[in-house]
């Protein structure tokens, strides 16, 4: 679990509560109609606007941003050369015939099964960044349905803030119902602030650097495979691969 995301979200909603303990009692800032309105009139705007099968997968979207954590790009560069080194040492690629069946990262095993089968580097290319392009596409669209969450939400707490208004212009002649009624005007606002910008537009943030992350990963990985398939020295192919990687998490080995 990416415990800094959990540990954020955290943090904010106890901020959040902390703020409105110290003027009143919370329960005057919870109120149904307006949880309502904003909640579930917000998703009802993602209804519209998406297709089925992509809020299908929006838990999985979600989980993705707080259980998924990128892996260490020295050990990719580190089993990149690891299986330059094993080719070289063992005269050809069907050495890593037994390295495909023990790898647990599907693109690479993929990849190395390509290679051990003899497939031409151009076809292997084409394949692989095919995959990398598609990887990129299909976390742009997870990433959009929390972005337009984050612009639904407010608008939905303004939308309950007219409600609110309404309610109360119409209710003057009765001081008892002036109260709830700004309290609907109130607090739709304020959820719809909250779930805006402490929950979706950070987590469609958060998705779009893990997608940066996994299509650097899957990049590097691809770039090892076409230079093994090439026959290049293990050392000068981690000398190649490390300069896309930022100084502070190059392999120290290779420079």
């Amino acid at each position: 679990m990416d415990k800094i995301t959990a540990v954020g979200l955290v943090l904010a909603f106890m901020l959040i509560i902390a703020a409105i303990a110290t003027g009143g009692p919370l329960k005057a800032f919870l109120d149904v109609p307006s949880m309502l309105i904003v909640v579930f009139g917000s998703f009802a705007a993602l209804m519209v606007a998406f297709p089925g099968p992509r809020l299908k997968g929006m838990p999985g979207v979600l989980k993705h941003a707080f259980f998924t954590e990128p892996r260490n790009p020295e050990q990719i560069l580190t089993l990149m050369q690891e299986m330059a080194s094993r080719v070289r040492r063992e005269g050809g690629l069907l050495a890593l015939e037994e390295v495909a069946s023990e790898l647990d990262d599907a693109f690479l095993r993929r990849g190395v099964q390509m290679v051990v089968d003899g497939y031409e580097p151009q076809a292997i290319q084409e394949v692989l960044f095919l995959e990398v392009e598609k990887i990129g596409d299909r976390h742009t669209q997870g990433a959009e349905m929390f972005e337009a969450l984050g612009a639904y939400s407010p608008a939905f707490g303004m939308i309950g803030t007219l409600v609110g208004l309404v309610q109360m212009l119409q209710a003057l002649d009765d001081p008892s119902a002036i109260g709830p009624a700004m309290a609907v005007a109130l607090l739709t606002t304020f959820y719809g602030s909250v779930i805006a910008n402490v929950i979706a537009i950070p987590i469609a943030k958060k998705l779009e650097i893990r997608s940066e992350e996994e299509i650097a990963e899957k990049t590097l990985m691809a770039h090892g495979l076409l230079s093994i398939l090439s026959g290049e020295n293990p050392r000068f192919m981690a000398e190649r691969l490390n300069v896309q990687l930022p100084p502070g998490r190059r392999l120290q080995e290779a420079s």
